[in-house]
């Protein structure tokens, strides 16, 4: 087993230190966030796939050790850069993060180790972007792979342990100790040629998912003027054996993934000369959608919503998760802020948001359905005369 030190413990990063500890490996936690950190060393969890009885265990029995002392990493044999990877206010790559990261690793990585990127970003970010800056900042030649991150919070049936691991390095020693430090607590790795097509691999993964709920997205709008149920229409269509996957439509995209990867594909396919108009017309209509629910709030009270109670229900990205990362419920709330109405919201998985806290569902005019957590009572809602489901879970409410 090695001594692993793991830049970034988010959602990915705190799931992976803890897998790694769990196997047997000593973790470094690092991240620059001392808050988080000074929570973690009391074993305080923010995210559920990582409860903290298992930070506490692991702290306990020191394999994994919480800092933001970037001179922590120097004994590290293995270290994974784990950090976010967002846009910039113009929707562009934002790897400020990313460069932090490089920045540390030259700064306190004193000897010849294995570095690993898992954070998402567009083919040759490995080979270019952190091998050349280390490199040229601290003349050492270290060994390097790529193995994207395919973490998606809160799915029990999914995890780091069962979900194939796609891995290459920059030389084949490099590939081959990856391999190896995954396999201690991964069951399934498979290698690729390149660095490039391990980074290219995650961001067609989620750029189909971009793309297909885009699809349904707009097929509910076409629905919804023919008359008839998106839902029931997939549903149909979801009986023939072949040839279809079922998506579904909602009230836009939410999480780190979806809403981002496809845009750093699509930045640096034009910066290579090529353009990716399906992938952008995809990103337009997803984010259009927040838009295209207040219109047809809008309609079903004849336009005018001004001093109407509403309730936003669910602010979370996805069910039974606290991750507001990308969600569209806050692109609605201040759309309907903009029609003059009172907004609250309603999430009991969230609870607060920077010292906001989650409302009841008590009688208001109008509910609308983001995020159906299990959770929420559903009994409190049918007593609100408009309820907007953009779930499809709410049978007898208004939906997309």
């Amino acid at each position: 087993m090695s001594r692993v030190g793991v830049i970034g413990q988010g959602y990915v990063g705190l799931a992976l230190a803890a897998e790694a500890a769990n196997s047997g490996h000593i973790v470094v936690g690092y991240d620059i966030d001392s808050h988080l950190i000074s929570e973690l060393k009391q074993g305080i969890s923010r995210i559920e796939d990582v409860p903290g009885s298992t930070l506490v265990k692991l702290i306990k029995s020191n394999r994994y050790l919480p800092t933001n002392e970037g001179s922590s990493l120097n004994s590290c044999e293995i270290v994974i850069i784990a950090v976010p990877t967002p846009l910039t206010k113009d929707q562009k790559p934002d790897l400020n993060f990313l460069q932090a990261a490089v920045e540390t690793i030259s700064k306190f990585i004193k000897s010849e180790i294995l570095i690993i990127n898992e954070s998402t970003s567009y083919p040759g970010t490995l080979r270019k972007f952190i091998a050349e800056n280390i490199f040229n900042k601290s003349g050492i030649k270290h060994k390097y792979a790529a193995a994207p991150e395919r973490i998606d919070p809160g799915n029990k049936n999914w995890t780091i342990y069962n979900t194939t691991r796609i891995v290459s390095g920059l030389d084949h020693t490099a590939t081959r100790e990856a391999v190896n430090f995954y396999l201690t607590f991964t069951n399934s790795v498979v290698t690729v040629s390149t660095p490039e097509v391990a980074e290219m691999s995650k961001l067609v993964e989620n750029s189909f998912r971009q793309v297909n709920i885009a699809f349904v997205n707009e097929l509910a709008q076409i629905a919804n003027v023919f008359g008839v149920s998106i839902h029931e229409v997939l549903q149909a269509a979801n009986t023939k054996p072949h040839g279809f996957m079922k998506f579904t439509p909602g009230a836009g995209v939410g999480g780190h993934c979806i809403p981002i990867d496809p845009i750093y594909l699509s930045f640096e396919s034009k910066r290579k000369g090529i353009e990716s108009s399906l992938i952008d017309r995809a990103n337009i209509v997803n984010q259009s959608m927040p838009s295209y629910i207040v219109s047809r709030i809008l309609a079903d009270h004849s336009n005018n919503l001004k001093d109407k109670r509403i309730v936003v229900i669910g602010v979370a990205y996805k069910s039974n998760v606290a991750d507001i990362r990308e969600s569209p419920a806050f692109d609605i709330i201040k759309l309907l802020l903009k029609a003059n109405a009172k907004v609250v919201w309603h999430d009991p998985v969230v609870k607060n948001i920077l010292d906001q806290d989650s409302q009841e569902i008590d009688n208001q005019d109008i509910a609308v359905v983001i995020t159906l957590h299990d959770s929420i009572k559903i009994e409190k809602l049918k007593k609100i005369k408009y309820v907007f489901d953009c779930t499809g879970n709410l049978t007898w409410a208004t939906n997309l």
